[in-house]
């Protein structure tokens, strides 16, 4: 697993291709688990820092899925594609373990939890310049960054 830093060393491209997409809109959606193990599907705002990815929330349904199961996956704002495929700037989406962490020092919420994520894989979804293929790129800390085409 990785911080949000090393992942930016590993792969500085795809990380800002990634950040981009993330920072796009003010709602991601997370995908965390119930306690029956069935997925539970939630809006979720993400915020960075130069060293991590953070995720902040009330204690609710999603504060008790990730304390009892800390595996999540959080997926970018979904933008509406253009009408030309080719000018589809994509979609990111991230995997990994969430750790607590202290709140920050300036504007915490009272009543709220702090996280940060240890990431396991990091993927960007686009279409191909020639509008004929789907790229994936992805990384994970044991493999390094991958090109896909399909």
């Amino acid at each position: 697993m990785a911080t949000w830093a090393e992942f930016v060393a590993a792969s500085p491209e795809l990380a800002a291709k990634v950040r981009e997409r993330f920072d796009s809109g003010t709602n991601k959606t997370i995908a965390t688990l119930r306690r029956d193990g069935s997925p539970r599907i939630s809006g979720t705002e993400l915020s960075f820092s130069d060293t991590e990815a953070h995720l902040d929330m009330m204690l609710g349904a999603k504060w008790h899925d990730l304390t009892r199961d800390p595996r999540f996956a959080v997926h970018s704002p979904t933008l509406e594609p253009p009408a030309e495929p080719t000018e589809w700037v994509g979609e990111a989406k991230m995997s990994g373990v969430v750790v607590p962490c202290d709140p920050p020092t300036e504007g915490a919420i009272p009543d709220a939890a702090y996280f940060t994520l240890d990431i396991r894989e990091v993927v960007h979804t686009r279409v191909a310049p020639t509008g004929d293929k789907l790229l994936i790129e992805s990384w994970h800390p044991d493999r390094g960054y991958e090109l896909r085409e399909h």
